[in-house]
């Protein structure tokens, strides 16, 4: 560094960082203020949330940068993480004050240890991730020898997919369902890879100058991952198999065309090839920016590094213990001490599983079921449930960040006083309905019977349901309905409002190849700049080629749709993408959009439920897949797998899934005796097909006009739509005014109307409150004190604990309950009256009924 000559100061160097181009603002910078070695690591992990590890690194950056480079990638990064829910917000607060404060440049030694702190965070945002949460679990380094696309992969990968997905749709249309995920096919992998990696000869060919052997090296950890991607779109099953369903068995629409393998092969096809192609035009908007975290993928690599000889580095811990247990031996601990304990709750004493204490007091007091209920009410309990499946059932606390947690807490919570209102004031008749079920009724209180106003098409009869009832729902379904559209309106809103720059940015690199020259390019990026990318065009093809295969369903065979079903969904998810997207990648939320597409599709052709089922599957799935497959791209990103690997992988897998899972839906709709009848010997009663088939009906047959149209008794639900699109403005137009550290910073508009999804029933706020303790323990508490400690167990927890839930569940399944073994006793029998059958509140005279005289119906 050269030292300052004449009437060159601190001040120079600040008029410098504010024109023209990088070579020139160094030009006039002959002298920056030296790297001091003031910050120790223990105020580092206080001040900027880093580890000693992460300090280390960082000091050997903050050496290279001037304060000129400094100033320019921190002022970048204001602008990217000003609003970002997972951003440090008392760090953010001291980049601003070192932005804004001339004084600081030209007093350095007064400010010494902020210039120091800022440069490290400079370094950090550079050469490592922003976020504690990835430093945890990421490595920022790569390298490029590493075997990836193997012979072995390919074949233990192609594998797993093909039992994976012959599995998941078998269990599928049973209840309880069970399947096999992603992370239990990482762990049970890895000895497969380590055996052939042991046994397998090298042998091989060589191919274009490149070598592609039986067994070329140690069975890596990209390998691995390259497997669990295979495996995650061989899990993925085709959401067409709720239309093949509907149509082929009597008891729906009773169509025998839809048993053709064809015609079940080419709809699977056509809308999981969609998401692929959707997802990979977009990655350059939700993969590559570092602010896009995926939470739930971080739990992967977490596994992926315990089983690769992940350093052993002893940190500190609570009770000020020094823990030096591998994170292997950790995950093994874990992994035992979870699939022992689960069979406690969902097997020898399942009373556990749904604690319904304070019901069993009085269990046929209405009101006390109603507030309290697990099963049949509102799930007001502070001591609800002792299962982790529950526990993290609508979000793993140990993996979701907190603030999305506790937001979307809260949005229950104000739900539940909706549900209990609503059914305590009789509004739309509710008092006469359960309270949380998600059950259709007729105006007299009795389950409603679609066939009764369906002719023999499958469409709406008008005569037929003038004569009959309109559809009445609980207090709980309509909240539900309520915050759908609230959040739907609220996404578009926040998106635009938080991530505008972000998006902005994405859109302009969306043809352009990934580059690693900028100065304030995230280090994830400028790693994978060693790989050639995958083109658009690709991606485009799958979009055109399931473009094709759809028209060729809708086209080919006796659909009662047009194609336009097809648009429809390629324009909702254009629409949705990115803002579902982005609320997924920073919170780990999903945004699903079944509810919209079949609002929309319902309101274009009423009367049609065949139809609204083609809507539903274009309009939401899309979507749905193409979130899933991001969330793997990101995957490959952490662990730098190559682009083009990813896309085959992701292809093949797909490819091979859908033929597994056509070939086994034909062989239960044509050998399973009683297939989703409520009597069906190994329970094979198809729960998820009878919601899709109800909600069909509703929004298809009936149409939403005739639910929330003019003159419909749900008008009022509408009025989510501007609500929802009005709360993210105002909360960012107020947060703006308030300093950084203030509560209603805190608020994530979308987080917290995603809460009042919970209340889709059965399910209440027994279900979200147990991960606020949880959540809190683990990203507030030990992530604050014990940094080292959390960065290194956390997230094995959060995959040990998932995966012996996953395993001990398949186990109890086929070594007793296939059987019918069970243990009968109070522990596993303990609700009765209202939670065993619900009760209502208020009861119809005889010969009478509620609601629009009949004949008089919307």
């Amino acid at each position: 560094m050269s030292e300052v000559k004449g009437k060159d100061t601190i001040e120079s160097v600040t008029t410098a960082l504010d024109g023209d181009s990088l070579d020139e603002k160094r030009a006039r910078s002959p002298r920056d203020v030296p790297f001091g070695h003031i910050v120790t690591a223990k105020h580092a992990e206080v001040a900027l949330n880093l580890t000693e590890a992460d300090f280390l690194s960082a000091q050997k950056e903050a050496e290279k940068l001037s304060l000129q480079d400094v100033k320019e990638i921190l002022r970048h990064g204001y602008d990217l993480h000003e609003f970002d829910p997972n951003f440090p917000s008392k760090v953010l607060g001291k980049i601003k004050v070192f932005l804004e404060d001339n004084q600081i440049l030209e007093t350095p030694e007064k400010h010494a240890e902020l210039i120091e702190e800022m440069r490290l965070e400079a370094a950090i945002l550079t050469s490592s991730s922003p976020y504690a949460e990835v430093r945890a679990v990421v490595h920022n380094g790569d390298d490029v020898n590493i075997p990836c696309s193997t012979i072995r992969s390919w074949i233990i990968g192609l594998i797993f997919v093909v039992v994976v997905a012959f599995m998941n749709q078998l269990f599928s249309v049973r209840q309880p369902s069970i399947s096999v995920g992603p992370e239990v096919v990482q762990l049970l992998c890895y000895p497969v890879g380590k055996a052939f990696e042991k046994f397998l000869p090298d042998i091989g060919v060589t191919l274009f100058g490149v070598r592609h052997s039986l067994n070329p090296d140690e069975f890596s950890r990209k390998e691995h991952m390259l497997i669990t991607i295979m495996a995650t779109g061989g899990s993925v099953l085709p959401s067409s198999r709720y239309i093949i369903f509907t149509q082929f068995l009597k008891k729906y629409f009773n169509q025998p065309y839809s048993g053709s393998f064809g015609y079940q092969i080419l709809l699977a096809l056509s809308t999981d090839l969609m998401g692929y192609g959707l997802a990979g035009i977009m990655r350059k908007i939700l993969v590559y920016p570092s602010y896009c975290l995926y939470p739930k993928s971080l739990v992967t690599i977490a596994l992926n590094n315990s089983l690769h000889r992940d350093k052993n580095t002893p940190v500190q811990g609570p009770a000020q213990k020094t823990w030096t247990i591998s994170r292997l031996r950790f995950f093994m601990w874990a992994f035992v001490s979870m699939f022992i304990y689960f069979w406690f709750p969902n097997y020898i004493f399942t009373a556990l599983s749904a604690f319904n204490w304070i019901a069993w007091i009085a269990p046929n007091n209405i009101d006390l079921s109603a507030i309290t209920g697990f099963s049949k009410g509102a799930g007001i309990n502070p001591l609800p449930t002792f299962d982790w499946n529950i526990i993290s059932s609508k979000g793993d606390p140990l993996v979701i960040p907190y603030r999305a947690v506790v937001n979307k807490f809260f949005g229950v919570l104000v739900g539940a006083f909706m549900v209990i209102g609503m059914w305590y004031t009789n509004a739309f008749h509710t008092s006469y309905l359960p309270i949380n079920t998600s059950t259709l009724y007729t105006n007299n209180a009795t389950t409603y019977n679609v066939s009764k106003i369906l002719d023999s098409r499958g469409w709406l009869d008008e005569a037929k349901y003038q004569a009959y009832s309109p559809a009445f729902m609980s207090s709980a379904s309509l909240t539900m309905y309520y915050w759908f559209f609230a959040l739907y309106a609220a996404t578009i809103t926040h998106t635009y409002v938080y991530h505008r720059n972000e998006i902005v940015q994405g859109f302009k690199n969306l043809f352009r190849r990934l580059k690693s020259s900028s100065l304030t390019d995230d280090v994830h990026n400028k790693l994978m700049k060693k790989y050639p990318e995958v083109s658009e065009w690709w991606y485009l093809g799958l979009n055109l080629i399931a473009i094709a295969l759809g028209i060729a369903v809708i086209t080919g065979w006796q659909t009662c749709t047009t194609v336009g079903v097809i648009f429809f969904g390629i324009l909702l998810s254009f629409v949705y993408i990115i803002p579902a997207g982005v609320i997924y990648a920073t919170t780990g939320i999903d945004v699903e959009l079944n509810v919209i597409a079949e609002f929309i599709g319902g309101a274009i052709q009423p009367g049609n439920a065949l139809a609204m089922n083609f809507f539903k599957c274009y309009g939401y799935v899309t979507t749905a897949h193409a979130l899933n497959f991001v969330n793997d791209l990101k995957l490959a990103h952490y662990t730098k797998i190559p682009p083009r690997h990813v896309f085959w992988a992701q292809v093949v897998a797909t490819v091979i899934s859908a033929l597994v899972c056509t070939g086994t839906m034909n062989f239960q709709l044509n050998k399973v005796e009683d297939i989703c009848e409520s009597t069906q010997a190994a329970r094979f009663t198809c729960p998820g097909v009878n919601v899709y088939f109800s909600a069909a009906v509703q929004f298809g047959s009936m149409g939403a006009k005739k639910v929330f149209g003019s003159g419909g008794q749900y008008t009022i639900l509408l009025s989510a739509f501007p609500i929802g699109l009005s709360i993210p403005l105002i909360l960012y137009l107020a947060q703006r005014k308030l300093p950084k550290e203030h509560w209603a910073r805190k608020i994530h508009p979308v987080a917290f109307l995603s809460g009042g999804l919970v209340w889709t029933p059965p399910y209440n706020v027994s279900y979200i409150w147990p991960a606020i303790p949880f959540g809190y323990l683990s990203m507030v508490y030990l992530k604050r004190r014990y940094l080292a400690f959390w960065s290194k167990y956390n997230y094995v927890l959060s995959a040990a604990w998932a995966i012996a839930i996953a395993i001990s569940a398949l186990v109890m399944y086929f070594a007793l309950e296939y059987s019918g073994i069970e243990l009968n006793w109070w522990g596993n029998g303990a609700n009765s009256g209202c939670e065993s059958k619900a009760c209502v509140r208020m009861k119809l005279p005889k010969g009478e009924y509620f609601g629009p005289r009949i004949g008089e119906f919307a």
